[in-house]
């Protein structure tokens, strides 16, 4: 067993719906934390409505590859669309963390890549694993942040 953080995002539709779909479906039975949501200002540069973000950490058996897969198919379930990189989407999941696991591969790098330079991701893992976060990380990273209650509370 070892503890793994994604990052689910959503800035089409009903985005609580979206969030809480894309928690059930990729937590499967394993045992799991949320983070706040957060209101967050796009990165990327396509001009689009604020995302509602939040991390999860599951304890889990699954491997990076099985976590992958489980998000893509909760991003498939709910109607994601890839048109447009760095677009709108209904919802986004990414794998940050698999316990120590380090991966170069293309469809899963580990640590995610550009966790560390993107506020929607470090201020809801900093809820959840202080200790992850180093305070210098959030001085280089980019986006505006707004945590604005639990995913229940919200939905």
């Amino acid at each position: 067993m070892r503890r793994a953080f994604l990052s689910l995002g959503s800035n089409l539709g009903n985005r609580a719906e979206h969030l809480a779909a894309g928690v059930a479906a990729v937590a499967g039975v394993d045992v799991y934390r949320l983070s706040q949501v957060y209101e967050t200002e796009p990165v990327g540069g396509v001009a689009q409505d604020d995302f509602w973000n939040l991390v999860m950490a599951l304890d889990t058996d699954a491997s990076a590859r099985e976590l992958l897969e489980r998000a893509r198919a909760a991003e498939n379930a709910r109607g994601r669309r890839r048109d447009v990189p760095w677009g709108p989407r209904t919802l986004d999941v990414d794998v940050l963390l698999v316990g120590n696991e380090t991966s170069d591969d293309p469809e899963i790098v580990l640590p995610h890549p550009r966790m560390y330079e993107r506020r929607f991701v470090l201020a809801p893992l900093q809820e959840l694993a202080p200790e992850l976060v180093a305070p210098w990380w959030w001085d280089g990273a980019e986006g505006r942040v707004v945590a604005l209650g639990t995913l229940e509370s919200l939905r």
